[in-house]
């Protein structure tokens, strides 16, 4: 212990010296969330609404009867307050200063409604919804004009496995937490790097330190720049972007320590075989992009196609987004069970990591002895 707490005030000293430290380890962070959290969950609670051009060239009884049932569509918002002709439609719609350009009837006697739409955006979300939304717009036009009476509607109802209403924002900032934390453990070890560089590791093995306990120590001062990040991002999230959380302390306690040793973890076993600071963070820059976009912080792991859910199944940020996810939005007990097999794969990967970056620099430490 006596080895461990001078190990640990040495590496917290070093630490707080560095000003690039404060940089990645607080308010990188910080920047990172702000900027996924206003692309992603900016306008997650707002009515959707599309900005539409209407071309009614050839006003007919028709075109006149469609146009006025377009005008009760709330979520379509019509540019110009009216009909324009469609060389303007189209050119709004390719500067893109409107989401799509419907094109009503020519004549009483034509069948067809056209929209028009950006090539680039033909893909999107509200290129989609609107397809959708006129499609069932001229079947409900077909069934008015044979004088049929619809039988079947759709209802919609969303519900949560939470005890409170929850939304998208809660769902990502969650994810975001857990990526800084992450990303923390995962570069923060790169001065290990640098002081095996000037040789400062290898004047350590010549004295009777202990290399796991300085290893460790490490990782546990890695754990207090946690800490500080959990605490900000949170109230960045919930006073920022308005997110609801719902903790259980005791599980998130226990999902967080083990969380962030395990990727302090996997951050020392990167610096036990990496030469350069540069190979360094390479590796960790290719592992936190894989599990960036696998680990079902943007989207639940469900929704991945099947072929990449088994990758996703093994990523240990996948069992810590569930586990912070759980504990901080569904307030998951600490009794589930569910919880304690992510936390015991986290575990896993945790320990795994710690004996292989150990065995590495025990091994460096035999041959510079030779």
């Amino acid at each position: 212990m006596k080895q461990f707490k001078h190990m640990f005030l040495a590496q917290l000293k070093m630490t707080l010296r560095e000003k690039q430290a404060w940089f990645w380890g607080i308010f990188f962070p910080v920047i990172l969330m702000v900027i996924f959290m206003t692309i992603f969950g900016g306008n997650s609670d707002d009515e959707f609404s599309a900005k539409v051009a209407i071309v009614d060239e050839n006003p007919n009884p028709t075109s006149d009867m469609l146009l006025s049932q377009i005008k009760q569509i709330p979520v379509l918002k019509m540019e110009a307050n009216g009909p324009v002709s469609r060389n303007k439609a189209e050119g709004m719609v390719k500067d893109q200063e409107i989401d799509a350009a419907i094109v009503l009837p020519e004549s009483t006697e034509a069948t067809s409604i056209l929209l028009v739409l950006n090539k680039e955006d033909e893909q999107g979300v509200t290129a989609q919804a609107l397809s959708g939304m006129l499609n069932d717009f001229v079947q409900r036009a077909n069934l008015s004009a044979a004088g049929a009476t619809p039988t079947f509607n759709l209802q919609f109802e969303s519900i949560t496995s939470a005890d409170q209403e929850l939304n998208y924002t809660d769902f990502l900032l969650t994810g975001m937490i857990a990526l800084s934390i992450a990303q923390a453990g995962m570069f923060g070890m790169v001065d290990l790097v640098d002081m095996n560089r000037k040789g400062l590791i290898k004047r350590l093995r010549m004295t009777p330190a202990n290399m796991n306990i300085f290893g460790f120590s490490d990782m546990v001062m890695r754990l207090l720049f946690s800490i500080v990040q959990i605490i900000l991002l949170s109230f960045i999230g919930v006073f920022v972007f308005g997110a609801k959380l719902y903790i259980n302390f005791p599980s998130l306690l226990v999902v967080f320590i083990l969380g962030a040793l395990s990727f302090n973890a996997l951050g020392y076993f990167f610096s036990s075989f990496s030469k350069t600071t540069e190979a360094y963070m390479g590796i960790a820059n290719i592992v936190s992009f894989l599990m960036m976009f696998l680990s079902g912080i943007f989207i639940p792991v469900e929704a991945i196609p099947d072929w990449i859910q088994p990758l996703s199944n093994v990523l240990p940020l996948t069992y810590f987004v569930e586990g912070l996810r759980d504990s901080m939005v569904y307030s998951t007990s600490i009794f589930s069970s569910s919880l304690w097999i992510g936390i015991g794969i986290l575990v896993i990967w945790g320990i795994v990591m710690f004996i292989l970056g150990s065995l590495l620099y025990k091994r460096k430490s035999i041959v510079a002895t030779r």
